[in-house]
């Protein structure tokens, strides 16, 4: 199966990026600290938007590589309409990652 170093790095930048943003609150017996995970889960949220991107992309372009190059091999003027076809799910990342920007920017 082929898996794509971009959702696994899209993932890891996720997981740094949670802040434990929150109120510290100091008296003289006790410390209350509020935690706020919103934005912690919009992160994720776009990871995962921006990951599942990738993931359907390189699981397109996997199949669409491997009979472009057998029909590359018996036609090779074929090759413009091979790449046309293996570029074409490049958009699906590329969607993933508006996605995530609109999802970490709240604009939804």
């Amino acid at each position: 199966m082929f898996v794509d170093t971009g959702s696994i790095l899209g993932a890891i930048a996720a997981l740094v990026a949670i802040p434990a943003t929150g109120t510290n609150t100091t008296s003289t017996t006790s410390t209350v600290v509020t935690v706020n995970y919103t934005y912690a889960l919009e992160a994720i949220a776009a990871a995962i938007a921006i990951a599942g991107g990738l993931i359907g992309t390189g699981m397109a372009q996997q199949g669409i590589g491997a009979s472009g190059m057998g029909i590359i091999a018996e036609k090779p003027e074929k090759f413009g309409q091979v790449l046309i076809f293996f570029v074409i799910p490049e958009t699906l990342w590329i969607i993933g990652l508006v996605l995530g920007i609109i999802l970490l920017k709240g604009v939804l």
